[in-house]
């Protein structure tokens, strides 16, 4: 799969993605307000952390090591049935967790003990939210994109109609559930999709476990943790310093920038996620990995500068479109969110080789560190100028996480065939 075919149909998922969140976002804003995105913000970043958990934390794992067994049918079993086997073990751990403390869970995300029972649906449909990132994760290394692309469309398009009804009809319950239900209708359309499209019978797949292959997997597991802990969490605790400092209202303008801030980057995350790290994965050699690299600053800076440029711009415009006039103020935080997000993709394609190539002390290091600068730039612009702040510390973070990276990664830049051990 070429990069140039995999944009496009990253372009394809990320249209329908954007246009199918402008409208849940539009109905969301304009029956609950800021109050209520704030509180639907921080239950999509505790989703985040609990799937994370709920499937042993393998999925770049699984993507990695279906492109290295793409050709040997035997071994690419063992290593889906292991990865069904680890879904389905964590996924029931993770579900009674869940169900025993969701008072505590609530209160922790929420303030409030009132939305223990979203706490525990969301435990009964783990399992769910787990066989469908395992399938996902299978079509992604085997580079079957199109496949990917059809079940993502078909399955965005029926989430939003679910959105719509029950926040209609339940208001900020109502936008709880549908983060739950419409992961469990997205795997029913991953499931057809992925039998009726791939080469792989359902009798192939049963719960065995492999020990050398877990271990492989579990390899990846810290790492993805720790992704799914620190920005998260990160996350949790700003809308909280805001929510301390400025009130609910401005957690909810900031949880929108946030938003945008995703939709409009869809597209090159997606193309990453789906094209550099199988891609990599499967590159040992060092020029060919250089090569890759600078082929994607070729398509990602443009393509990033471009769409912010374009953001900025219409900035009023979008916010009127996706939200209400309750959250005009959003506009101030535009600017340094946006050059924040340019330093963030410019970062993004070295963090994917540290991925793809399992450099587990320097991945957890800067996730970790820079996740805390984060928090903690964000506490200390917050107290000086408000909400606005926290994009003078979301575009600082990243300008010193893309350095950092450079400056590990200067001479595989900078030498054509460079002596750089993985």
């Amino acid at each position: 799969m070429k990069l140039g075919k995999t944009v496009l149909y990253s372009g394809l998922i990320t249209f329908s993605k954007t246009l199918a969140g402008f409208i849940s976002t539009k109905v969301v804003a304009s029956v609950v307000g800021p109050s209520g995105v704030a509180v639907i913000g921080a239950f999509i970043n505790f989703i985040a952390i609990v799937l994370a958990f709920g499937n042993g934390a393998i999925n770049s794992g699984i993507v990695k090591y279906t492109a290295e067994y793409k050709n040997n049918i035997q071994k690419s079993f063992k290593l889906f049935n292991t990865a069904l086997f680890i879904s389905v073990v964590f996924s029931a751990i993770c579900c009674v967790i869940l169900l025993i403390f969701s008072n505590y869970f609530s209160i922790l995300i929420f303030t409030t003990d009132k939305y223990s029972y979203i706490i525990r649906c969301l435990g009964f449909f783990l399992l769910f939210y787990a066989l469908n990132t395992l399938l996902i994760s299978i079509l992604n290394g085997r580079g079957l994109i199109n496949v990917y692309t059809v079940v993502n469309t078909i399955g965005t398009f029926v989430s939003v109609l679910l959105t719509c009804a029950l926040v209609y009809f339940y208001k900020v319950e109502g936008a709880l559930y549908a983060l739950i239900f419409s992961q469990s209708l997205m795997f029913i359309f991953t499931f057809y999709f992925f039998f009726k499209k791939t080469e792989f019978p359902k009798k192939n797949f049963k719960l065995t476990y492999n020990k050398i292959i877990g271990k492989n997997l579990f390899s990846y597991s810290f790492m993805a943790i720790i992704t799914a802990l620190t920005m998260p969490v990160s996350q949790i605790i700003i809308r909280n310093l805001i929510i301390e400092s400025e009130g609910t209202d401005q957690a909810g303008i900031w949880q929108g920038i946030m938003r945008i801030s995703d939709a409009y980057l869809l597209v090159i995350v997606t193309a990453l996620g789906t094209y550099y790290l199988p891609k990599l994965s499967s590159l040992k050699d060092n020029g060919l990995i250089r090569k890759e690299i600078l082929q994607g600053y070729k398509y990602v800076i443009p393509v990033t500068f471009v769409g912010l440029v374009t953001v900025f711009f219409l900035r009023n415009f979008i916010i009127r479109l996706l939200y209400t006039e309750s959250f005009i103020s959003m506009s101030e935080l535009f600017l340094w969110q946006l050059i924040g997000d340019l330093f963030k993709m410019t970062s993004y394609i070295l963090a994917y080789v540290m991925l793809a190539k399992a450099q587990v002390k320097l991945y957890i290091a800067t996730e970790i560190i820079f996740s805390a600068l984060y928090v903690f730039l964000s506490y200390i612009f917050i107290s000086f100028y408000g909400v606005v702040g926290t994009t003078y510390a979301f575009a600082l973070n990243y300008f010193l996480y893309m350095i950092i990276l450079f400056i590990y990664f200067r001479k595989l830049l900078k030498i054509k065939n460079a002596e750089f051990k993985f």
